[in-house]
């Protein structure tokens, strides 16, 4: 064994000898006195418990939050899934713990990667409720001369930011929106994964969307090896997503690096959601042009009459420029016109007016519209400006400053706000505890998404969410046999991926689309709409019984 150079550093012990011989000099005693105190107010006599609350006395935690960041620290070395259903504050999770790692001298650098939407509100919380001094990126701020630095995963990959982030050491590495790394074939992940960091957090209210290899996947960026190799993993495991619960030595292994906070388990039901069917009919115009479009089975793909089914209900404008879009085919144009003719001949939509009905009853209390189709988003805002209803849009094509302004002028200007899907993630509108669902979106975890805007934490009153839909229609059947019966408003839409992963239906609205693309009548898309739906319900009360009978 080869042996050891042990050099020893002899200039203090040399010096203190001095200075006893000669009797001085020494330092005075009140000031050793302070840098002691100063060493004792910055050191951590164990690393059990979050110092970190004691500096943010302004904060009111859940328990659920304090609980799931002593667990990443405690027991997961800062290395974690935050899994926490939509609207349970995985973001003040993170900056729990990451104010907990700085304030004990452990993490100086760290970089946060965040949707484009959402970087200045990561910004604005860290540093306003957490202290935290972070910045946005900007051209001018070298990634090596800020502590911590927030960004956007489009411009973190690019060069040269990309070359010059992985040249850091990190201390902290922060993913919001995580789900979007599922797979490992792709730049980003590449790039995410490449980042030289020490602890590292991955946010995501949907760890495992359609195959178990993403879960495998996202721990592999938190810590390669932990659930093998790709290939004996899908070996050993497959890709089915019910594995995790059918396989205890697999949920023992991910439950070791992933925390999932429900409503249910969070004790989250302080807040009541107070939910409301708004049933409307079509005038007798509106209802003749719905029975032309419905006919039109010869002329038109399933899909493509469906879509027109569905922005009628909508609005007249929805439907028209799609209809005038077709037209751009000769050949179509000559059976189409005649319904456009009619479509510009209707009154104002029954809908929009008991959007007007509803705002009133509410009174001067803020609401958030949510719409499918960015022409009935245009429309809504004129016709509420016409009844003397301020609005401001939010939409997919604003850029994320434009977004941050909007949000702004509906909290201290506007009394409504109208989203399309986009409005759906990220944005928090805590403030506002009214929700329309103008046109109901045909995959619930998007009105998942949306409810989750108002009815999240730092939400202090119940939440009123009223869902619109037409009689006769379209609307109807997903209203009463998707939504209504196995009450996917209040119960089972948290359930809802685990129980179409049992299955075996990937995507609920594909599923709906096919079943109306194959139906030959409205009435036998009715039927095979209940089905899926009795389908649903009885998987859901099986695993229900299941759980209670296992105890978990």
């Amino acid at each position: 064994m080869n042996q050891i150079d042990i050099k020893r550093d002899t200039d203090f012990i040399d010096g203190l000898e001095t200075s006893l011989e000669q009797e001085g000099p020494f330092s005075a005693w009140d000031l050793f006195q302070m840098n002691y105190q100063a060493a004792l107010t910055t050191m951590a006599p164990s690393f059990d418990g979050l110092k970190a609350l004691e500096y943010l006395p302004q904060m009111e935690f859940m328990d659920h939050q304090i609980s799931s960041a002593k667990q990443v620290m405690e027991d997961m070395n800062g290395r974690a899934i935050l899994a926490d259903e939509v609207g349970l504050g995985k973001t003040i999770e993170a900056g729990l713990i990451l104010k907990e790692y700085m304030l004990r001298g452990l993490v100086k650098k760290a970089l946060i990667i965040v949707p484009a939407s959402l970087v200045n509100q990561w910004a604005n919380e860290l540093n306003e409720k957490f202290y935290i001094p972070a910045v946005t990126f900007r051209k001018s701020h070298p990634w090596d001369q800020y502590d911590v630095i927030i960004t956007s995963i489009d411009t973190a990959k690019r060069s040269p930011h990309r070359e010059q982030i992985l040249e850091q050491d990190y201390d902290f590495l922060l993913v919001d929106e995580a789900h979007k790394l599922k797979n490992h074939k792709t730049k980003n992940y590449d790039f995410v994964k490449s980042i030289k960091k020490k602890y590292c957090l991955l946010l995501t209210a949907t760890p495992v969307q359609n195959r178990l290899v993403e879960i495998f996947n996202l721990v592999s960026i938190l810590k390669p090896g932990h659930l093998g190799d790709y290939d004996t993993f899908l070996k050993q495991y497959g890709k089915d997503r019910k594995t995790i619960g059918q396989d205890g030595y697999l949920k023992q292994l991910i439950q070791k690096v992933m925390i999932r906070n429900t409503r249910q388990t969070a004790k989250f039901d302080t807040i009541k959601r107070k939910i409301e069917t708004v049933w409307v009919d079509f005038t007798e115009e509106e209802n003749n042009v719905y029975s032309q479009l419905e006919n039109m089975t010869e002329m038109l793909p399933a899909f493509s009459k469906i879509t027109l089914l569905r922005e009628l209900c909508s609005s007249r404008e929805a439907c028209y420029l799609s209809l005038k879009k077709m037209m751009e085919d000769k050949e179509k144009e000559e059976w189409i016109r005649p319904v456009t003719e009619e479509i510009e001949q209707l009154p104002q939509h029954v809908k929009a007016a008991k959007v007007v009905d509803l705002i009133n009853q509410i009174g001067d209390e803020k609401v958030i519209i949510f719409t499918e189709y960015r022409a009935t988003q245009f429309y809504l805002q004129w016709y509420l400006k016409e009844n003397g209803i301020t609005s401001v849009p939010y939409r997919g094509g604003f850029n994320k400053g434009k977004k941050d302004w909007m949000k702004q002028l509906f909290e201290n200007h506007a009394q409504v706000l109208i989203a399309t899907e986009a409005g759906g993630e990220g944005i928090n509108l805590q403030f506002c505890n009214h929700l329309i669902n103008y046109d109901l979106p045909w995959n619930p975890m998007r009105l998942e998404q949306r409810i989750g805007r108002i009815h999240r934490y730092g939400q202090e009153r119940d939440v009123h969410i009223y869902n619109l839909a037409i009689r006769g229609t379209v609307e109807e059947h997903i209203m009463t046999l998707l939504y209504e019966k196995i009450n996917l408003f209040e119960q089972v839409i948290g359930n809802l991926d685990s129980i179409l992963a049992e299955l075996d239906i990937n995507d609920i609205e594909s599923e709906i689309q096919t079943i109306f693309s194959e139906s030959a009548s409205a009435g036998e898309a009715k039927i095979k709409l209940e089905n899926l739906s009795s389908v649903i319900k009885m998987t859901h009360d099986e695993a229900a019984q299941e759980e209670e009978h296992y105890g978990n």
